[in-house]
């Protein structure tokens, strides 16, 4: 009797063996198998914050791209741009796990929007700022052009009144100085003579000028001789910082046409020598001749 009831005892044991086995071998491969979801899930985890790291770092450089452009958005692209910094920054710190990655990429989401609404205002207020340079450029050719017009109008106008202002200066011609003995009867007889002479005869002509301004005209007339001596009067004029000594005066009324001018200078004791006469409008000289007497 007792070998039927051994082996009934053997027989229970072994099921019970049997049962365990095969429960550990059901919870070895559960837990294998859950270990390698969380490790799948870990991997998957890492790579997701790679991911939302990489798009940050790319949001970060268009910022920084459009930031370097220095428009009037500058400011608020800064502003943008901080946040995405920061965003990096709490992103580097985090543990990673689905919640929180859930949160950045909603956050990544929410400034990658806002990013792409300032670029298309940014690019909007560069096109705006092309076209103002490009007509502030216009502008400025245009009226640099002008300048140059203008100042060669000024200069041709110049020109002109110089020209006018030279076309319109009386012309002497034909100036002459002749030395004269006076007879009794009045009569004057042409000598070269400086003890015989007793009168200087000047004349000179004023030639037609019909630009000219016509009226009475003052001209003074020196006369120097050769001992550097100034006959006649000897008055002084003076005209601003500078003077004149003349032998004397002659007016003459001039009303654009031809005019003969004769004057006498009375004179005596002549000395022998080269004289000069000179003629002056004011202080400019405009005529000179010179003559010997012997």
């Amino acid at each position: 009797m007792e070998n039927p009831r051994s082996n009934s005892s053997l027989k229970a044991i072994i099921a019970v063996l049997a049962v365990l086995l095969i429960g550990s071998l059901i919870y070895i491969f559960k837990a294998t198998s859950d270990a390698e979801v969380v490790q799948t899930e870990l991997k998957s985890t890492v790579s997701e914050k790679d991911s939302v790291m990489k798009d940050l770092q790319e949001l970060k450089a268009t910022y920084d791209a459009a930031i370097a452009e220095n428009t009037s958005m500058s400011d608020e692209l800064i502003q943008e741009r901080d946040k995405v910094v920061n965003l990096i920054s709490d992103l580097k710190k985090s543990k990673g796990d689905v919640a929180s990655l859930a949160k950045y990429k909603k956050q990544f989401f929410a400034l990658q929007s806002n990013m792409k609404v300032l670029m298309a205002e940014n690019e909007g207020l560069k096109k705006e700022n092309a076209v103002v340079s490009s007509q502030r450029d216009s502008t400025v050719v245009v009226l640099g052009e002008a300048k140059k017009y203008n100042e060669v109008l000024v200069g041709q106008n110049e020109e002109l009144s110089k020209a006018v202002e030279k076309g319109a200066r009386l012309t002497i011609l034909n100036m002459k100085t002749s030395a004269y003995k006076m007879r009794n009867s009045g009569k004057q007889i042409e000598t070269d003579k400086a003890s015989r002479a007793d009168v200087l005869k000047i004349s000179f002509t004023i030639a037609e000028n019909q630009i000219a301004r016509s009226g009475d005209k003052t001209y003074y007339v020196q006369v120097i001789d050769s001992k550097s001596n100034v006959l006649g009067n000897k008055k002084t004029e003076y005209f601003g910082d500078s003077s004149l000594v003349y032998s004397f005066i002659t007016n003459v009324k001039y009303e654009n046409k031809t005019v003969q001018v004769s004057e006498d200078l009375p004179g005596k004791d002549f000395a022998k020598g080269t004289y000069f006469v000179n003629v002056f409008d004011k202080n400019e000289l405009i005529a000179k001749t010179s003559f010997t007497l012997r």
